[in-house]
């Protein structure tokens, strides 16, 4: 598939996260040696910082080089959307199929996320697929309690890689994959050994926003919210309390009224924007009730709204899932039960 293929676009963008020193190159690098990726643009941040090594990247001062395995990469270099534009434009002799972005350690993904969900220019070429963190199991908890960047970088994921396994006590393992949970019950942990996994478990399984996602992610979550009842804790204000960082699902029997859940959701957004940090889910509206509308958004930028053409399974509630900052369960439901009554 071509960039000049209109019919093939637009292009899964999958952003490859993680804090310093977390593995995310290592594993980047093992990604772009299997086949199947033969066919991905990878966009990073500066080589200097990577380091894929000469196996793989034939080094030259262009924006845009071939690796040599065939994959295209190019840099960040200044504004993200400048570079897709670039992309785009050098990239159509190259028939891709996917895009891989690596942010820097230190990055908050969320404005990454932003760009990819809100510039109409990019999405005519590229949509936003998932976002995968990797997540260093020797100094994960440590990171984890130190730096606001990295909880975001979890509480984001739509899968978490645990990396450096072999290097930790089983014990401080299964304590990091608690707190992991805690600040994201939706996103299943996946251990990479030395950077190698397989591409099925990042890639596979259903695209980040879609209705099947979200019941995974509210299997997962009432799956934690259980095993840490039975060990004495308080969820009712959902999980990564500590941190600041909660996780939830809300369900809602009802129909709602599309203009009244629309209007609830600009008022969130208006006034809890950078503390909504991710929401997405299923919405069964009562104006076409055969046809459930996705949401999907980051802090204050949504998606557009996608309608589908009918339910994906037998449960035709609204389905919404919640990653917050400091907003409690409560006061989410309270007021969209007051917004989703409404007509106008």
């Amino acid at each position: 598939m071509s960039l000049k293929d209109k019919s093939a676009l637009p292009l899964p963008v999958t952003v490859l996260t993680g804090f310093l020193g977390s593995g995310k190159t290592t594993l980047l690098a093992h990604i772009l040696r299997d086949p199947v990726f033969a066919r991905t643009a990878v966009i990073i941040n500066e080589f200097g910082e990577v380091g894929l090594d000469h196996e793989l990247l034939e080094q030259t001062r262009e924006e845009l080089v071939v690796l040599a395995n065939g994959c295209v990469c190019c840099t960040v270099r200044g504004d993200l959307q400048a570079t897709l534009a670039r992309l785009a434009r050098d990239g159509a002799a190259h028939d891709i199929d996917r895009v891989v972005l690596e942010t820097t350690g230190l990055a908050d993904p969320a404005p990454i996320l932003h760009t990819l969900m809100a510039e109409p220019a990019l999405r005519e070429h590229f949509r936003f697929d998932r976002l995968i963190t990797t997540v260093d199991a020797v100094n994960g908890a440590d990171t984890l309690k130190r730096h606001e960047a990295a909880r975001h970088q979890v509480a984001l994921a739509d899968r978490l890689v645990l990396t450096k396994t072999d290097l930790c006590t089983p014990e401080a393992r299964a304590a990091l994959e608690r707190r992991l949970a805690a600040l994201n019950p939706g996103a299943p942990v996946c251990p990479a050994n030395q950077g190698r996994i397989e591409p099925e478990i990042l890639f596979g399984g259903a695209v980040t926003h879609d209705a099947a996602d979200s019941d995974a992610w509210i299997a997962r979550a009432a799956a934690h919210e259980h095993h840490e009842h039975q060990d004495g804790h308080d969820h009712h204000h959902g999980h990564g309390h500590a941190e600041g960082i909660r996780s939830y699902a809300v369900v809602l029997d009802e129909p709602v009224s599309w203009r009244g859940f629309q209007a609830w959701l600009d008022m969130m957004t208006a006034m809890r924007g950078p503390d909504l940090l991710r929401v997405k889910g299923i919405v069964h509206v009562r104006e076409h009730p055969e046809a459930p509308v996705v949401i999907h958004g980051v802090q204050h930028i949504f998606h557009p709204p996608r309608k589908l053409d009918a339910w994906p399974g037998t449960d035709r509630r609204t389905r919404l899932v919640f990653i917050t900052r400091d907003i409690a369960q409560d006061d989410i439901e309270a007021t969209l039960a007051v917004f989703a009554r409404k007509e106008t």
